[in-house]
């Protein structure tokens, strides 16, 4: 498969009879607030750590909360790194819960753990913000080979946390975990895979969750490295072409949302934005508060060979799988 080719994506489309892939109504905004982390995990495609420097500025995000006023945003997905980290946070989430609009934070699980955090999950459910959190296997071994040293055990120290403030229960805050491969394979049935995530979770820690969304890695940065180091690289990239999946074109992130950097500069979704493909927009890249929302509806989406990763097997998005 070659390196990089939106011919080969395009093809496969046109094979199932579908001529474009172009935008639906827009229904969420995500924000990534800077590539800050207090995590390096071997697969992120963010490339976050402990050591970037890309933050987006109180002005940016005075910026975003105007666009959604005038735009009339109803869901707001925020994401990073880590993006608590951002020294802004608490205030732009703040203002954006002052629109109306249902804002919901991906959330590393450790953040809570760390040094000057210490009230975040008591600010959490204050605000009762809905949280996705990352949480790769509910084997201890699995996660901290994948996310590092240590991580499982904050992971489940944080997850009780968030449990005893009532997130997770049918009363409280929606807590939805996430889970990814630790290799060069799809996730398992979503479904599935949820059922016994709760039985684990529930029977060796007591931890109670909403929902289990499954993603599937996709071959770009970190995880690109990961792969090249093993020699599976190209085979990763053929099992994504060979399990492509025409039934998830309707609900991929990429119709529903669009995604903004640190920058406010916009593009088509999260993995195009770390990629720098920004959206199909003549020579001018544009930022969000050059555009109004309706202007994106029906326009084309920026493709590469990185898009067979959300249309492999049961297909992956931002909220899980996208079929049966």
């Amino acid at each position: 498969m070659p390196q990089s080719s939106a011919a080969m994506f395009r093809r496969q489309l046109t094979r199932h009879g579908i001529t474009s892939l172009k935008r639906a109504t827009l229904s969420t905004l995500q924000i990534n607030t800077g590539r800050l982390c207090n995590q390096a995990c071997e697969h992120c495609h963010v490339d976050a750590g402990p050591k970037r420097t890309e933050i987006m500025s109180r002005d940016t995000m005075a910026r975003i909360v105007n666009w959604c006023a005038q735009n009339k945003i109803s869901d707001i997905d925020i994401t990073g790194g880590a993006p608590e980290m951002n020294p802004g946070f608490r205030h732009f989430v703040e203002q954006l819960l002052q629109l109306n609009a249902r804002v919901m934070v991906r959330c590393n699980l450790t953040i809570l753990e760390e040094p000057g955090f210490e009230d975040l999950a008591d600010w959490y459910v204050t605000h009762r913000i809905p949280l996705v959190c990352s949480l790769p296997c509910y084997s201890q071994e699995n996660v901290d080979g994948q996310r590092g040293k240590g991580v499982f055990e904050k992971s489940i120290t944080a997850l009780k946390r968030l449990n005893a403030r009532g997130y997770g229960s049918a009363e409280g805050p929606t807590l939805d975990l996430v889970y990814n491969p630790a290799g060069a394979f799809l996730p398992p049935p979503q479904d599935t895979l949820e059922r016994q995530y709760k039985q684990e979770l529930a029977s060796r820690y007591g931890i109670v969750f909403n929902r289990l969304f499954a993603l599937a890695n996709l071959p770009i940065n970190r995880f690109k490295r990961y792969l090249n180091n093993n020699d599976q690289l190209e085979s990763y990239k053929n099992l994504l072409v060979d399990a492509f999946n025409p039934s998830t074109i309707s609900g991929l992130m990429c119709r529903h949302l669009v995604s903004v950097d640190w920058q406010g500069y916009l593009y088509d979704c999260d993995f195009n934005q770390m990629l720098d493909m920004p959206l199909p927009h003549g020579h001018k890249r544009p930022a969000l508060w050059d555009i109004d929302a309706a202007f994106l509806e029906n326009r084309p989406v920026a493709i590469a060979d990185h898009c067979f990763g959300c249309t492999a097997g049961t297909g992956s998005s931002c909220g899980g799988s996208l079929a049966e």
